[in-house]
């Protein structure tokens, strides 16, 4: 085994967090920004690449993993947590919106789970965080969420986030399911997944669905969520004075009384 074994809790239930148990000398590798509380005792390191061990090709082969790891839009490091005490110690990581943290056990993946490229916040040391380039160019131009997703890879735990509530569903062999471009958290490796045309122009423009879905073909697992953050900005944004909204309680009484006052009406 080449990933570090790691014991782990989940808190809360809509704003979650994941603590990590590390044994003396075990360390688990995250993206900046997404530690939320350590004890003493762990320390922390920023490393070049994507933190898995044994990358090969010693500093070419951690500039390679970095170059892959900016087509993604991440960064060039990522920081690396490690026990260097006696005994257990803990460090937990924060998701960064409203939503869910999905552990996943790569052994028991295919050693493989395809995700997009947002949706990574930390994993065992050992863990490959790469990009996972998808079969037709169309993708990423008319998929709305880009043709590049990441790819996790090796023998460990890893911890994907993703908003709302998430639905994993277990596809049989030949069966298809079309899913929002930004619903789909991840899948594993066998999961055949492309983007098709949906419908006619007039009723994607007035419906609000886009032209193109995700579509997904079993076997394999897909993950899905219902609220990406992309869909959440949108309606924050659309919501802001700044962006034409309303500034006060919409929909309300309170907020018909503010704008009369406001002199709005």
């Amino acid at each position: 085994m080449n990933s570090h074994e790691i014991e782990y809790k989940l808190h809360g239930d809509d704003m979650q967090f994941v603590e990590i148990e590390l044994d003396p000398g075990e360390s688990a590798v995250a993206e900046a920004g997404g530690m939320m509380m350590m004890e003493d005792g762990i320390g922390m390191e920023t490393i070049f690449g994507d933190g898995s061990q044994g990358s090969g090709g010693g500093f070419f082969g951690k500039l390679v993993g970095a170059g892959k790891r900016i087509l993604t839009g991440e960064s060039l490091f990522m920081t690396v947590f490690t026990n260097e005490g006696m005994g257990k110690k803990h460090v937990s990581f924060a998701a960064p919106y409203p939503g869910k943290i999905i552990p996943v056990d790569l052994s028991e993946l295919g050693g493989k789970v395809i995700c997009q490229k947002d949706s990574f916040l930390c994993a065992a040391k050992g863990v490959s965080v790469g990009i996972d380039f998808q079969k037709k160019l169309g993708t990423g131009f008319f998929g709305g969420e880009g043709f590049i997703m990441q790819k996790l890879e090796g023998d460990g735990l890893a911890f994907l986030h993703a908003g709302g509530t998430i639905h994993r569903k277990e596809l049989q062999p030949g069966e298809v399911l079309r899913v929002d471009t930004g619903c789909l958290v991840a899948m594993t490796k066998d999961v055949d997944y492309n983007i098709e045309y949906v419908g006619k122009i007039k009723s994607a423009f007035l419906g609000g669905e886009g032209l193109f879905f995700a579509t997904v073909r079993g076997p394999g697992t897909v993950w899905i969520q219902s609220l990406p953050f992309s869909r959440l900005a949108e309606r924050i944004y659309a919501s802001a004075p700044q962006g034409g909204g309303r500034s006060t309680g919409e929909g309300s009484l309170l907020g018909g009384i503010g704008d009369f006052l406001n002199g709005d009406d």
